[in-house]
């Protein structure tokens, strides 16, 4: 396992994402969530990677980020980013588990997440870092969700066994509602935010990341992956994507 994670430390980290997103898709979340940019804040980027998304905020934001993710190097990245950038006072890097975050009770006014979510689980997720979270304050996560109220053997088959939570846009609603949440925005990210801003730059990685893993057995796995999912969007675009939730925590 950790020679994976490594493969896949190195696959990604020189990536500006490590999962579909844009920047365009940020801001139209934040107006969603009807955040006062002027009005400081603080803010959780949980499974941030190395600080896409992150940047964005300190950068349209009154706030202090803590951003978290699992990954020291990924974090190492964002660092130098935010230095580069002139934002290293308004960000924190913490690099731990998010099912095992060190947060005190009702200290972030936004939890902010995404793509990343999945590794705990969307109900899991949720539900446990509500916790974390200021009455009346904000949640923002993407989350892979299905787009038609059906859709071929092939890709159910696919995604329920990578993530057997993916479900409608309507069943995550009903998990925010059960969990004490008021769901207040929602939309779907579109095709650019997964080819142009992720799978394009990960193809055109691929071949130096074999060249500089050897070609070794777990290293062509890997691509084979990334490969056979590239080629399930491509096909059965239409019926998923990664739809972004926006809930308030109610008292």
């Amino acid at each position: 396992m950790e020679d994976y994670y490594r493969l896949l430390i190195d696959l990604h980290k020189s990536a500006s994402r490590q999962g579909p997103g844009g920047d365009a898709e940020c801001e139209k979340a934040l107006s969603l969530a009807m955040i006062d940019r002027a009005v400081p804040l603080k803010i959780a980027d949980i499974g941030c990677g190395t600080g896409a998304s992150t940047l964005l905020l300190a950068r349209l934001l009154n706030a202090q980020i803590t951003a978290v993710d699992l990954f020291q190097d990924f974090l190492e990245v964002l660092e130098g980013r935010a230095e580069n950038m002139g934002l290293s006072n308004k960000i924190t890097t913490l690099a731990c588990s998010m099912d095992n975050l060190p947060f005190g009770d009702e200290e972030y006014d936004v939890i902010w997440s995404e793509g990343a979510i999945y590794n705990i689980g969307f109900e899991r997720g949720v539900k446990e870092w509500s916790q974390y979270l200021k009455v009346g304050g904000l949640l923002v996560v993407s989350e892979i969700t299905w787009t038609t109220a059906s859709r071929p053997s092939e890709l159910q088959i696919h995604w329920e066994g990578e993530y057997p939570e993916i479900d409608t846009a309507s069943s995550k609603m009903g998990v925010l509602e059960k969990n004490g949440y008021s769901p207040i925005g929602y939309f779907v990210l579109p095709e650019h935010c997964w080819v142009d801003n992720y799978y394009l730059p990960i193809q055109d990685s691929l071949k130096n990341f074999l060249n500089r893993n050897g070609n070794s057995e777990e290293a062509r796995a890997i691509v084979e992956a990334e490969n056979l999912e590239i080629e399930l969007y491509e096909k059965y675009k239409t019926h998923y994507s990664y739809g972004v939730y926006i809930a308030r925590k109610l008292g």
